[in-house]
């Protein structure tokens, strides 16, 4: 595949290590005849340690021969997060360190993940672009609501803290974003 077709998610082969591609960004030359320039920040599926490169948008690069299925997040037990197979029930389980970024989003039973499998080991997740979630804590807005309210600080149930709408109150259910950590709407 070539370099201008990588998506964050994607898991390449470098040297025969699966590494997972965390951010991508392009930069276009300023001058005429240059060449676009992709850098990518890449995970080590081994040993989650941090890869920068740097490509040309027709470098070629190699798909890690790996499986995507469905999964739902089922339950955490001491540092090891399991995931269930919505197709045939198969149990996978990873270390909390290697998705300790997607933690924050994961509710029980949580629908929508895709799990990335090669030789029948977990090697990462990819979270829905929001997921639902409900606060358990939030200040009393104090006043009336307004459509230009401020952002209030808000706990959710997996313990998660983001920035509200004032008008939200505590029990509620919000749509929130696990691109950006950010509020999205009310669910």
């Amino acid at each position: 595949m070539k370099a201008n077709e990588l998506k964050r998610g994607m898991i390449i082969d470098i040297e025969g290590v699966p590494h997972l591609i965390r951010q991508l960004e392009g930069k276009s030359p300023s001058s005429r005849g240059g060449v676009t320039m992709y850098k990518v920040r890449y995970t080590n599926l081994a040993t989650q340690q941090k890869l920068d490169e740097a490509y040309k948008g027709d470098d070629v690069v190699r798909i890690a021969d790996c499986v995507r299925t469905n999964v739902q997040y089922s339950y955490r037990e001491d540092d090891t997060l399991y995931f269930m197979s919505t197709d045939d029930y198969s149990q996978y389980g990873i270390n909390a360190e290697q998705i300790e970024d997607d933690i924050p989003f994961l509710t029980d039973q949580l629908d929508g993940i895709t799990a990335l499998i090669m030789e029948e080991r977990l090697l990462g997740i990819e979270l829905p672009q929001s997921v639902v979630m409900e606060i358990v804590s939030t200040p009393s807005s104090g006043g009336s609501a307004s459509a230009t309210a401020r952002p209030k600080p808000a706990v959710l149930n997996t313990g998660l803290e983001i920035q509200v709408p004032e008008y939200l109150s505590s029990g509620e259910k919000i749509k929130v974003s696990t691109v950006t950590g950010k509020f999205v709407s009310r669910a």
